[in-house]
């Protein structure tokens, strides 16, 4: 027994004595945190130099946002700069002419019928009338938001695009079109106030040639109904300039019934006579006087006159007026 506890004793006397022996001054060992923190200096030092110089990444993440902000920039001005470009460069007559397709069986027969009525005939047999299709001269992304060349016009309204003929001294004007069965105030009564619309419009598109930069708004309108223009029908509009004098035009016109039959007279539904003035404002778009038939010019020249900008017309401008037609001076 007793060597037994002697025996425990010294077990425990030399495991106290490896614990609490000191450390011996000539043989210090390399403490684990050394080596722990010279292995972390080696890989931050590895990483730091696979890193690109500063400037290069400042130019590279620079060139990621101007390209992302350019291609977005590009993306959101297409539709604008497909819209001013056909301001710019309108489509010109004949162009108008072949830019509607007939959307359904009824628009096509509209549209034959038209085409091969006598009076048709006659007016493209008059090489001093011009023909187009004012409305599809418009922008497409305008012509959704334009009273008469969107919103009025398609099935149960104006079922094809008008045609319009324009006598080239600005002296006559006539439009063929036809309207359905919605545009009506009473039953089967085309509305009166769209028949003041197609006037206006219609006396107005008579009276752009003779005017300075070919636009003018209207300042008067005076409309007298004759007839009820019955709905489903095709209509005749025939304006007369009888005035024009610098920057303004007087346009007297009717809406008549499309002869059925050889020899038919046709019934005169609405007499009417206006004003027109050309803004002084649109003499800041000189250059867009090429063209007398761009109707999408005058959209915009016609809100431009709605703005300060722009001079007085120039000196020459009632020169030029009258050389295009010595009828101008009212006889």
């Amino acid at each position: 027994m007793s060597s037994r506890l002697l025996s425990a004793t010294r077990r425990h006397t030399s495991t106290l004595r490896l614990v609490s022996t000191p450390r011996s001054r000539h043989c210090i060992p390399t403490p684990p945190s050394r080596a722990i923190s010279t292995t972390t200096d080696s890989a931050s030092a590895s990483v730091a130099a696979d890193k690109p110089p500063f400037f290069r990444r400042t130019a590279s993440v620079t060139g990621r946002i101007l390209l992302f902000t350019a291609l977005g920039f590009i993306m959101a001005a297409a539709p604008a700069y497909e819209s001013a470009r056909t301001i710019l460069s309108p489509p010109d007559d004949a162009a108008s002419l072949t830019m509607y397709a007939p959307e359904d069986d009824d628009a096509k027969a509209k549209e034959d019928y038209i085409n091969s009525h006598p009076l048709v005939a006659s007016l493209r047999a008059d090489p001093d009338m011009i023909e187009s299709r004012p409305h599809m001269k418009i922008p497409e992304t305008w012509r959704k938001h334009n009273l008469t060349g969107g919103t009025l016009m398609g099935p149960g309204k104006v079922t094809v695009p008008p045609f319009s003929w324009s006598e080239r001294s600005g002296k006559s004007y006539v439009q063929i079109s036809h309207v359905g069965t919605d545009l009506c105030g009473h039953e089967g009564i085309i509305h009166g106030g769209f028949l003041a619309t197609m006037l206006d419009e219609g006396l107005a598109r008579c009276s752009f040639p003779v005017l300075p930069f070919n636009v003018g708004m209207t300042a008067k309108l005076e409309i007298n109904y004759k007839a009820p223009a019955m709905a489903n029908q095709y209509l005749v509009l025939r304006a007369t300039t009888v005035k024009a004098e610098g920057r303004k035009a007087w346009v007297e016109g009717h809406i008549e019934t499309l002869p059925t039959e050889e020899g038919q007279q046709p019934t005169v539904l609405a007499t009417a006579s206006a004003l027109f003035i050309s803004p002084r404002q649109a003499s800041v778009w000189t250059f867009l006087n090429a063209d007398p038939q761009a109707d999408s010019r005058h959209v915009l020249l016609t809100n431009l006159a709605l703005t300060d900008h722009g001079k007085d017309l120039p000196s020459n401008m009632k020169q030029r007026t009258q050389a295009r037609g010595e009828w101008g001076t009212g006889r």
